[in-house]
């Protein structure tokens, strides 16, 4: 399974993510433009030693990444979806994508696969839930249901 961080801009978030890909085996795809550097010291504290185990890859643009992934087999999380992401059966080779912290994903990407979006409840009084919180909730649901 695939985990895909379009364009992050927090380096703590994407250390965070980088353990739990390691922690579920996992590969990692970032998008650039990312708002950090991944030799930068935030990143390399929330990964902890774990960061020289993690299975990742780079991809210069979206169109990068679609030429390297299956965009059939990806999900779009966003607060945005009507459809829950436990509504549907994840395979072992999908690929989770999730936006950037403040942005999300673009317009483009909604309206392309519109079909494929997947929102994580949250009935309580916030906009939305920290990127490596919103991976790990989905993470953990998709390796539950092919493990």
């Amino acid at each position: 399974m695939n985990i895909v961080l379009y364009q992050p801009e927090i380096p703590q978030n994407t250390g965070n993510i980088g353990r739990t890909c390691v922690a579920l085996n996992m590969k990692l795809w970032l998008v650039r433009p990312m708002g950090f550097r991944l030799d930068s010291t935030q990143v390399k504290r929330a990964g902890l030693d774990y960061w020289e185990h993690l299975d990742y890859e780079i991809c210069e643009s979206w169109d990068d990444l679609c030429l390297k992934l299956q965009p059939d087999a990806m999900w779009f999380f966003t607060k945005f979806a009507t459809r829950i992401y436990t509504d549907v059966q994840f395979r072992s080779n999908d690929t989770l994508v999730f936006g950037s912290e403040t942005s999300g994903l673009p317009d483009s990407i909604h309206e392309k696969y519109a079909n494929q979006r997947l929102s994580i409840p949250m009935p309580g009084k916030v906009r939305s839930l920290n990127l490596a919180t919103s991976v790990g909730i989905a993470a953990y649901e998709a390796f539950r249901q092919w493990s």
